[in-house]
């Protein structure tokens, strides 16, 4: 069977995704890439056309066909057939459309295939994030993974660093400032704009991350969550408390940081600038490291035990990256990890 990897969706995720695929898939050991698009409008013919040029194929509904074909995109494949030759499968649709395509798609195809989906679709699968939980998760075993969402990726990246995966964290209380939408949305907010404490945990940022840990980890993480949106489109902050059960240092805190493959650090206070950043040297624009600590804002207290500060989350760096790990994982579990290494070159240490 081909080594087929097939994306549904070209947003904010989807796109960069293809292209990523598209542009390293002799490293990555893939033959193919395609993608699925679901309405056929003028403007997003030149984001189509790039993807195309990269190597990867259009796949459309039957019955949207001639729709793509009228505004001079005459699709490769048929959305069925895509998915039917595919082994590897990423949804990338809007939040809770991932939950629907399992139940009405998905759990219908045949075949060693392996599904995931993005962000908020909580019961998707096993929950994953790269250099988290890979020994817990094997798409070997697993039909369907729920790649965590973006500040999801900094909780727990942040727990792994400093808590050594909650073995060291007595409390963890986490205030995620989000964006209100990407650059390349029309949507926007006028002013600060604070989410409700609808769970346990406040929201749903600290509940996915301690569901990854106790569900894949058997781990115990004690977490709470409170998130805003400001009217900004270029990253989310992650301020974040950490009270220890054994006392640090600030320099071993930096120490800690510095020695995670998939934390980046800064110096810079101001988000623009980290995207900035990203933009002239990430790959589509993409910052891949998991989070990016922001240096200066590091405090501990004068016990230890009281670790604070600023972190940026990349957006769907992260995510990206996490799901190319576990598409490559499917399609080559002896070497994937020498494959991925072609991305070792966008995992700055400084931002």
């Amino acid at each position: 069977m081909a080594n087929i990897v097939h994306v549904v969706g070209t947003g904010t995720i989807g796109e960069p995704i293809v292209g990523l695929l598209a542009k390293y898939r002799n490293e990555l050991g893939i033959d193919e890439v395609t993608f699925y698009k679901h309405s056929p409008r003028k403007e997003d013919r030149p984001m189509v056309n790039a993807l195309r040029k990269a190597g990867a194929k259009l796949a459309v509904a039957d019955d949207k066909k001639a729709e793509f074909e009228k505004i001079g995109l005459a699709p490769d494949l048929s959305a069925q057939a895509a998915l039917e030759r595919a082994r590897v499968v990423i949804d990338c649709t809007p939040e809770d459309s991932g939950l629907e395509n399992k139940e009405h798609i998905y759990s219908k195809l045949q075949g060693d295939k392996l599904f995931m989906a993005q962000g908020s679709e909580e019961g998707f699968g096993a929950m994953y994030a790269l250099g988290i939980n890979d020994a817990a998760v094997d798409p070997a075993k697993e039909r369907y993974v729920h790649v965590v969402s973006c500040n999801t990726h900094t909780t727990v990246r942040l727990v792994h660093a400093l808590t050594h995966d909650g073995a060291n964290l007595e409390e963890g209380r986490l205030v995620l400032i989000r964006r209100a939408g990407d650059v390349g949305d029309s949507k926007f907010i006028q002013a600060p704009t604070v989410e409700k404490h609808k769970e346990a945990r406040g929201t749903h940022h600290a509940t996915d991350a301690a569901n990854l840990y106790k569900s894949t980890l058997n781990k115990d993480v004690n977490l709470f969550s409170s998130a805003m949106k400001l009217n900004t489109q270029f990253m989310h902050t992650a301020h974040f408390h950490f009270r220890l059960k054994s006392p640090t240092t600030l320099d071993d805190v930096k120490k800690l940081l510095k020695n995670d493959r998939f934390v980046g650090l800064t110096d810079k206070t101001a988000t623009n600038l980290v995207f900035s950043f990203a933009r002239e040297h990430g790959p589509f624009g993409r910052i891949l490291s998991q989070t990016v600590v922001v240096t200066p804002s590091l405090h501990v207290s004068e016990n230890g035990k009281d670790v604070t500060g600023y972190a940026f989350t990349p957006q769907d760096g992260n995510a990206l990256l996490s799901s190319i790990a576990m598409a490559t994982r499917k399609l080559h579990p002896e070497d994937w990890q020498k494959r991925m290494s072609v991305f070792d070159q966008y995992l700055l240490k400084e931002y």
